[in-house]
């Protein structure tokens, strides 16, 4: 439910001196939208966390038929939040990245008090379902290997489960990035979303689905002509990622999901079931932060399904 702080309603609020009448009377919210990208991008930002912004913020201002920063007030806001069709979920992603991008827009002296600041939504909390070893190894035991999508698949799905990667890094993973040798992934910041460069070993089966998948790839490379090193590409060999969203490695997950039965197999799971048998083999909660590219250790005591009084008995055996 989207929850309202009736001590910012009042009658003789003055929305004006909210804003910085120096910097914003004519600020049209595409051009702040078009500063706030170009700096993000300039930064390193990913495309995808640009997509959203941009996507997200010009839907806003087309749904509220606002078209300058003075505008956006609480009330066009919640009368945005409140006119969604959509999960309270939903509501609380869009409602982030519209409060991320209004807050630069404060960086920029558009606005001169975050008054967007005291709006939620309120989100009950749910862990989502850890997927198991042996959930995994059902499913790639009914896929026929034999064919280039149930591999490719199956490497896929395989590779998050034993290595944490996240699904909007999977698609940018290279064939170069694969070290048969030391049998590690070496994936750079680029594509990662903390930015920080991680090593990550894989076992034997990886390798045989690698190069299983690797032989797959050449051969439609050369029948299509396509030129590029990614390990998971669609039949035409393209990549399967097109932006914003389309996932299709995703969307063959949900498709497995109602088709076996097996809730467990979606990128999350995957993630949350690789962080889950690291703890159960002893791993400490540093190093499966670092492994998942956790920049705080709140975020994995998620994943792990822990509260606070039991981060704190894993981490006072590192004091």
């Amino acid at each position: 439910m989207t929850r309202r702080n009736p001590a910012y309603y009042h009658h003789d609020y003055e929305i004006a001196s909210i804003f910085n009448p120096a910097r914003a009377k004519d600020v049209t919210i595409d051009f702040a939208l078009e500063q706030v990208l170009l700096q993000l991008r300039s930064s390193g930002y990913r495309p995808r966390t640009l997509n959203d912004y941009e996507t997200i913020v010009t839907k806003f201002a087309q749904t509220m038929r606002v078209h300058t920063i003075r505008e956006i007030t609480r009330d066009t806001i919640y009368a945005w939040l409140s006119g969604m069709d959509v999960s309270n979920q939903t509501k609380l992603t869009r409602l982030k990245c519209l409060k991320a991008w209004l807050t630069h827009c404060e960086r920029n002296g558009f606005v001169r008090v975050a008054f967007w600041r005291n709006i939620h939504v309120k989100v009950d909390e749910t862990v989502k379902i850890a997927a198991t070893e042996g959930e995994v190894r059902l499913l790639l035991s009914m896929l026929d290997l034999t064919k280039f999508s149930p591999l490719r698949d199956a490497t896929a799905i395989y590779l998050m489960f034993k290595t944490g990667v996240r699904v909007g890094t999977l698609w940018q993973i290279r064939e170069s990035d694969i070290d048969f040798d030391e049998k590690v992934l070496r994936l750079g910041g680029g594509i990662l979303k903390n930015h920080e460069s991680i090593y990550l070993p894989f076992d034997d089966q990886l390798v045989t689905l690698f190069r299983q998948l690797m032989k797959h790839n050449r051969a439609i490379r050369k029948y299509h002509g396509t030129d590029n090193d990614l390990l998971f590409i669609t039949y035409r060999g393209n990549a399967v990622f097109t932006p914003p969203s389309n996932h299709l490695i995703t969307k063959r997950m949900s498709a497995y999901c109602r088709e076996y039965k097996i809730k467990s197999i979606t990128p999350h799971g995957l993630r949350r079931g690789f962080a889950m048998s690291l703890l159960e083999k002893g791993a400490n909660i540093n190093v499966i932060s670092r492994a998942l590219g956790h920049s705080d250790l709140g975020v994995t005591s998620t994943y792990l399904q822990l509260d606070k009084r039991d981060v704190a008995t894993a981490l006072r055996g590192f004091l």
